[in-house]
Order: C-alpha cells, then structure tokens, then sequence
C-alpha cells in the first residue's frame, strides 16, 4: 500500500492525474461507456494516436483503486485492528462495526485481486512484449492504424 500512496503523491505533484487519469464530461456518457465495453469485449484495442492515451475503463478503473479501493482496504484493515480502536474509537462507527468493516475489507481485496487479474489479462491480449517494455523503459511503439 505504500506504493499506492507514494504513487498517487507523484502523480498528484507532476499533473499525472488531471492531464491523463481524470475522465472528461462527455466520456462519461453512457454511449461512450458502454461502446469502450464493446470495443474491448472484441478485443480491439485502440492503434495510433489512441493507443497514447488512456479510454475511459482504465481512467475509471486506476482512479477507484487509487481513490476508492486503497483508501478502503487501509481504513477498513485498521478498523479491524483493537490497538488501532483504542486510538480512535469512532473509526469502527464509521463502517457499522468491526464486522461491517471486515466484510466491506474482504470485498475490496476481492476487487483489487480481480483488477490485478483482468490488468495482467489486458496486457497479455494487447501484446506484452510491447506494454511490460513501455511499462519499464518508457518506450511505447504505437500500433500501427488498420485500413
């Protein structure tokens, strides 16, 4: 979890986040939602100069981990901790009780282990000699436009 933080502090400080993760107005139509969903259950992935950018299903889901998902499972495994209770006492209010918490815990980690999933899946269906290389040089090779 201390990557995710130091992560979400270095996207914060360089712009990262505003420039390439937070979604547009007119990307969260609802058409343009549900044709990414299309596109991708078809496996096609964006090529050119689309390739550069992030579609919305990643924006929306890099930014609930970072937002939603990692906030969650930090506060929720502290609610479940009595030492960390004894410290602040309302914290297992804020969920409902202990065992609210360890509910709300587990299907967080659920949904963080099934984003690291469909993330690798993702990435071996979009080429991963490309993305693992662009994900540890930098260098991205845009694929080329179909005629």
């Amino acid at each position: 979890m201390l990557s995710s933080g130091a992560y979400l502090g270095w996207s914060l400080l360089n712009g990262h986040i505003r420039r390439d993760l937070a979604p547009r107005l007119r990307e969260l139509s609802p058409g343009h939602i549900w044709h990414d969903i299309k596109q991708h259950a078809r496996l096609r992935f964006p090529t050119g100069d689309a390739a550069l950018q992030f579609n919305i299903l990643q924006k929306l889901a890099y930014v609930s981990v970072l937002f939603l998902m990692v906030p969650l499972i930090v506060l929720t495994g502290m609610t479940m901790s009595p030492g960390l209770n004894a410290a602040w006492p309302g914290l297992p209010d804020l969920f409902g009780g202990r065992l609210s918490a360890r509910t709300l815990h587990f299907v967080v980690a659920t949904s963080l282990v099934l984003f690291v999933f469909v993330h690798l899946l993702m990435v071996v269906l979009a080429g991963p000699f490309n993305e693992v290389r662009s994900m540890i040089t930098g260098d991205y090779r845009v694929p080329l436009e179909k005629k």
